[in-house]
């Protein structure tokens, strides 16, 4: 069976200047995807079916069930008739610890803390970073600008978020769009760790707001600013402030908002 397309055309009755006509529209496809470890199903994400091995390796990292790329041994992707099963096998000593910690997740897309059991489970607690990315403000600007041309399936259907990778100068050489914004952040860090990418050196600039999860999966993946075009909860910051991230918020044409270690934002 052959996996789905990231979207799909759909007939439908398009109304301008008062004037009704038929069309047809494109439709992000959001396919259940369940991610499969050592043989034991672990959560059941709601994703857009596309860069599904960058996906495998990003969650994996930035949910702490293995610390680095080489110890998943095998990702293979199965379509279902329900949806797609990633099936991973991981290092011994990394699923014993994720069987000790095993939870369903299902539906984070919505809802970060689906699945547990109970408030004591819900950990917080992040390692501090161990660098500082310091960058212009005009840097920040000029990824912003470059944003829109690297979400193709956003330009086609208006659903899709997208997690990128920008240079200090403010380049994009990676840029990852699925229906979740963690999604799509897992997509990306999945793709630099494929590449090896040092994130030390760069940033990520996402099109959605930014809730804790995002803020958690930077500090997961050692990255040290994230910036978003809408605005950041009250946790993000405060895990942001605890995990030494730079937290940048509401970045538009017109400016932008620092939330979390000003300084290392400069000015032009």
């Amino acid at each position: 069976m052959s996996e789905p397309a990231p979207t799909q055309q759909h007939a439908v009755l398009r109304y301008r200047d008062g004037a009704a006509h038929s069309a047809q529209d494109a439709l992000a496809e959001e396919t259940p995807v369940a991610l499969v470890y050592n043989g034991i199903s672990h959560a059941v994400m709601m994703a857009t079916p596309a860069d599904l091995e960058a996906f495998a390796i990003g969650f994996s990292l930035s949910e702490g069930i293995v610390d680095n790329a080489a110890e998943i041994y095998d990702i293979s992707v199965r379509t279902q008739p329900q949806g797609i099963e990633l099936n991973m096998t991981i290092a011994g000593a990394q699923f014993a610890a994720l069987k000790d910690r095993r939870r369903q997740m299902v539906g984070r897309t919505g809802c970060g803390l689906c699945g547990l059991e109970s408030l004591q489970a819900l950990d917080l607690n992040v390692k501090p970073m161990g660098h500082a990315l310091q960058l212009r403000r005009s840097s920040i600007l000029a990824a912003l600008e470059r944003l829109p041309r690297q979400q193709p399936l956003n330009a086609q259907t208006g659903a899709l978020h997208v997690a990128a990778w920008a240079n200090i100068d403010g380049r994009l050489p990676f840029a990852l769009e699925d229906v979740g914004r963690h999604n799509a952040l897992d997509k990306l860090i999945g793709t630099l760790a494929q590449g090896q990418q040092d994130t030390a050196t760069g940033w990520v600039l996402m099109s959605s707001r930014a809730s804790y999860e995002l803020v958690q999966k930077c500090a997961q993946a050692r990255i040290s600013l994230l910036a978003t075009v809408s605005a950041p909860t009250a946790m993000a910051v405060r895990l942001a402030q605890q995990a030494g991230i730079c937290l940048v918020g509401f970045v538009r044409e017109s400016g932008l908002v620092v939330y979390s270690f000003p300084e290392r934002v400069l000015p032009d």
